[in-house]
């Protein structure tokens, strides 16, 4: 049987979804599965379960991510891993995460239909606490994982009631060794819904990603002076928010001009003391900014360090301070070929893409070859109750995964 023509089962994976679905189900049709909850518990015992019905061995690290693995025919070579998460946001959809991890699940089950043994182990992950929506920050255990958090500090984190994640991993009974932790790796590859309207709008099947962008983070803040609203001259003031304003509308002129690709957000601000009869002393917000190319982010920070000196026009103080800042992490060549290789072979249309959302990937990809692929969000949605992602381009996109896990475990 020629490789190319082995295929999903895609009523199979269409009816693993809505299970999973299930979990956490909310009333218009989302799901909220937090990290570690009780219902984050049942969609892991459920895959577990789903997993050793399959033969494979399932086994979990110190920070509780989870590893189901298929036996090879040479089982000391590092294992191909598929993977990406089962937690959501509150209130998220039905595919964000989880569908990466049904992914390695209906792979396998495709390879044991068609009684396909690999040469070397083959693993499906769910990688722990990557929203961040309970316990902050976000992509926590790949962080651990790959050395960028510190585990410790980690464990520390508290939700909103003030249970810690070391609390609630040891409740939930999914704290493992460190032994298990995943360190060696063939491939890891993660499945994603795009999470933005790109691929459907140009009506191509599968994105592949071929990096996740570096972005800087700036904090702003403008200092003038409070005085009354109604008896003080235009020409006397020295009021913040006009200043906030003059800065905002430089920052899209001079970054609109500096590439198609760069995206940018002022995503808070706050305005002080925030009362409508008073002209406003202080407003601090943020600016954001993501593109692939580094010497592009250096031109960006060269603009929103340079509002330091840009508000003369109402006297005021400006400063900007860089909260944090990460760079473009770059996937592996040759599993980004592989899997243009298999959409190529299977007759779906694709391209390269960057992602401007981090993903566990990114994290692994620092120490293990790792790659991604996108599949289209129906007008763009995610984290929210209304994201979609059609049962077609579900099953499209693990076919090509099935395909390039073919092609590494089995020539």
């Amino acid at each position: 049987m020629e490789k190319q023509k082995v295929l999903i089962n895609g009523a199979r994976l269409k009816q693993t979804i809505e299970e999973f679905a299930e979990f956490g189900k909310t009333e218009n049709n989302g799901v909220t599965r937090l990290a570690l909850s009780d219902v984050d518990i049942q969609a892991r015992n459920h895959f577990r379960s789903l997993c050793e019905a399959l033969g494979m061995k399932v086994t979990w690290d110190d920070m509780g991510s989870m590893y189901a693995t298929l036996e090879g025919e040479n089982n000391d070579q590092p294992p191909v891993v598929i993977g990406s998460h089962l937690d959501s946001v509150k209130k998220g959809g039905r595919f964000d995460g989880v569908l990466g991890v049904l992914t390695g699940l209906e792979v396998i089950r495709t390879m044991v239909d068609n009684q396909i043994k690999p040469n070397i182990p083959i693993v499906v992950a769910n990688i722990t606490n990557e929203e961040g929506a309970r316990f902050e920050p976000s992509m926590m255990a790949s962080g651990v994982m790959s050395g960028r958090f510190d585990k410790g500090q980690m464990l520390k984190s508290k939700d909103e009631n003030g249970v810690s994640f070391a609390e609630a991993l040891k409740a939930s009974g999914y704290e493992g060794d460190k032994q298990h932790r995943l360190t060696d790796a063939t491939a890891f590859i993660e499945l994603h819904i795009e999470q933005g309207p790109v691929l459907e709008s140009n009506s191509i099947d599968i994105g592949v990603v071929e990096c996740v962008v570096g972005m800087c983070c700036y904090e702003v803040e403008v200092t003038g002076d409070s005085d009354h609203a109604g008896t003080t001259p235009m020409a006397m003031r020295k009021d913040a928010l006009f200043a906030a304003i003059n800065l905002i509308n430089e920052v899209r002129q001079k970054m609109g001009k500096l590439d198609s690709d760069l995206v940018y957000t002022i995503g808070r601000m706050n305005i002080s003391p925030n009362i409508h009869t008073v002209i406003p002393n202080k407003v601090v917000f943020t600016i954001e900014a993501r593109h692939k190319e580094a010497a592009v982010i250096r031109q960006v920070e060269a603009i929103i360090q340079g509002l330091t000196e840009s508000d003369g026009r109402e006297k005021c103080d400006v400063t900007a301070v860089k909260l944090w800042d990460r760079d473009t992490v770059w996937f592996s060549d040759q599993l980004v070929e592989l899997l243009e290789n298999a959409s190529n072979a299977l007759d779906y249309s694709f391209k390269r893409m960057p992602s401007g959302a981090g993903h566990d990937a990114q994290f692994i990809a620092t120490y293990l070859p790792a790659a991604m692929i996108f599949v289209p969000s129906v007008n763009g949605k995610s984290h929210a109750e209304d994201e979609l992602t059609s049962w077609e381009d579900c099953e499209k996109g693990v076919n090509v995964v099935l395909q390039t896990v073919l092609d590494l475990t089995t020539n």
